[in-house]
């Protein structure tokens, strides 16, 4: 049985959230109605998951996430807004301690939560085995970035890729990404294209946010974007990414989700299309922390064909599912945990 407790100021999502668990069934529920109840219960009894809602009277779910943090580490999901402000706080959640979040589906007191149910519980069943990044980790990293002398970024002197890194990641991804992005030069000969399982309020701002945080210049791709080196692809959430010539460059072309790919925005779609229009040796795949198998397959390919690939290591993973997958399939080049993968990159481009 796994314990959880629902955190949530409406009654009525507390009783939709509960159905759900009831009716899937192996699991022992508590709630509570704000911030401080919660607290209260886990002082007394400590559940193995926590699904804490963000806007709640009295005490909010981040100010409770940070006191959970401290007072009582457990895997947290937030629940979330699908809006521009849920957005904010839910990556504030996770940079907190937060292993994933899910978002309503229609708004604040969301009657058809239903439809997301399976995510829900997939979420909390890789939430129970997660290993949740400490709140003052990323808080350094915050400080460190923000620390630097600004980075002069001339757009028009950067020249075009001859060849790409492409990630792929997915519960835990933002903090991951703010590691890995912080640690990499301005001037790196390779461009990166991202795929962050996210829906697309989330993926712009946390484009944005990472932007504000690295030497590299991050963007969202909503077009068709020719790739340039100082850059960083983070693929618009809700579609796929991938990767195409045009006009003798190479070109990042959003493109509808296609049912033949279980996650959105999908890795395996963004390798397979870079391998049908750049050779193996022009691309280096790295596969961070996250639930699932995506991108394992391909990336296990462009290993086989001759190319590079790094997989996170279990220990400084969120959840080991995606990296995991590619080692299993002997398709990692390196497995590094996560602080040593911007240094392999580094080493790799500049023998290039």
């Amino acid at each position: 049985m796994i314990d959880v407790l629902i955190v949530d100021d409406s009654a009525l999502m507390r009783r939709f959230l509960t159905q759900i668990f009831e009716e899937a069934g192996g699991y022992t529920l508590r709630t509570a109605r704000n911030g401080e109840a919660a607290l209260a219960q886990m002082s007394q009894c400590m559940p193995d998951v926590v699904t804490l809602d963000i806007n709640m009277p009295e005490m909010d779910g981040l100010t409770c996430l940070s006191h959970i943090m401290v007072r009582h580490p457990c895997p947290v999901i937030m629940v979330s807004s699908l809006t521009e402000k849920g957005a904010l706080a839910t990556l504030e959640a996770l940079e907190l301690g937060a292993v994933d979040y899910l978002t309503k589906p229609g708004g604040t007191v969301s009657h058809n939560i239903a439809q997301v149910k399976d995510e829900l519980l997939s979420k909390v069943q890789a939430a129970v085995s997660s290993r949740p990044r400490q709140a003052d980790r990323s808080a350094n990293r915050r400080g460190t970035v923000a620390a630097r002398a600004p980075v002069s970024r001339d757009m028009s002197a950067q020249p075009a890729a001859e060849g790409l890194v492409l990630v792929g990641v997915s519960t835990g991804g933002p903090s991951a990404l703010e590691t890995l992005l912080g640690d990499l030069p301005a001037d790196l000969k390779w461009p990166l294209v991202v795929t962050q399982h996210m829906p697309a309020t989330f993926t712009s701002v946390l484009a944005e946010r990472l932007d504000g945080l690295c030497d590299l210049h991050v963007v969202e791709v909503g077009r068709p974007t020719p790739l340039q080196r100082g850059h960083v692809y983070l693929a618009r959430g809700d579609r796929d990414l991938e990767i195409r010539m045009r006009g003798g460059k190479l070109t990042a072309v959003p493109v509808p989700a296609s049912d033949d790919f279980a996650w959105h925005p999908s890795a395996d779609r963004m390798v397979a299309s870079a391998l049908e229009v750049l050779g193996s040796r022009s691309l280096i795949g790295v596969l961070l922390t996250g639930m699932g198998d995506d991108g394992a397959e391909t990336m296990a390919r462009l290993h086989d064909q001759g190319g590079k690939t790094i997989a996170e290591s279990e220990e400084t993973t969120v959840v080991y599912g995606m990296p995991r997958a590619l080692v299993e399939r002997s398709g990692a080049s390196e497995v590094l945990p996560l602080e040593q993968i911007a240094g392999r990159l580094k080493r790799w481009l500049h023998s290039i």
